[in-house]
């Protein structure tokens, strides 16, 4: 099951892969890292990234350059909130999915 939410032109505002690109970011504490441990470049990984925020009018991520403290990407207050209202939209969708599938079509897909 994949669940995405798309605006009326049909842009992807959120979806499971987002969210996990998102968390990765959270929790690597850099885009890089996050693209790394996703296995997809870092720029596909920027332009989902901006593509997200541009649709949503929000930053969902902060970056900061190099330097004696080091750089890196950490999550906004509205990233995470993002986030949070994304796994509470999905919340029991899988089991509710698989019950549906297991009563219409599992024997006929056989």
């Amino acid at each position: 099951m994949k669940v995405w939410v798309e605006d009326e032109t049909g842009a992807v505002l959120l979806s499971d892969w987002r969210v996990m690109l998102l968390e990765a970011v959270e929790a690597t504490g850099s885009l890089t890292r996050a693209a790394e441990a996703m296995a997809v470049p870092y720029r596909t990984a920027w332009d989902r990234i901006r593509q997200t925020e541009t649709a949503l009018g929000a930053p969902l991520i902060e970056t900061a350059s190099g330097g004696r403290s080091g750089g890196g990407s950490r999550l906004t207050t509205t990233g995470r909130a993002y986030i949070a209202s994304f796994h509470r939209l999905t919340e029991g969708l899988e089991e509710t999915v698989q019950t549906r599938f297991e009563t219409e079509l599992r024997d006929r897909l056989r």
